[in-house]
């Protein structure tokens, strides 16, 4: 069974693909801001990782993109 865990790892996994971690740091030493495009991605994929964890029943293929935003 698929739980709350997995989702939120999947989560991250997208989140470390647009790098955040790189923009967030840039943002500390430059004082330049994550650009808009990273941050609203950032809260989309939160808000999809919540809309499916809190799922009574969690799809096995949660991973597919069809549930997570386009991140072009």
């Amino acid at each position: 069974m698929i739980g709350p865990a997995q989702v939120e790892a999947e989560a991250r996994r997208r989140k470390t693909m647009l790098r955040v971690d790189e923009w967030q740091l840039r943002a500390y030493v430059t004082g330049r801001p994550v650009p808009d495009r990273i941050v609203q991605l950032c809260e989309q994929i939160d808000f999809a990782a919540r809309a499916l964890a809190t799922m009574s029943v969690i799809p096995a293929d949660y991973a597919d993109d069809l549930y997570w935003p386009q991140i072009w």
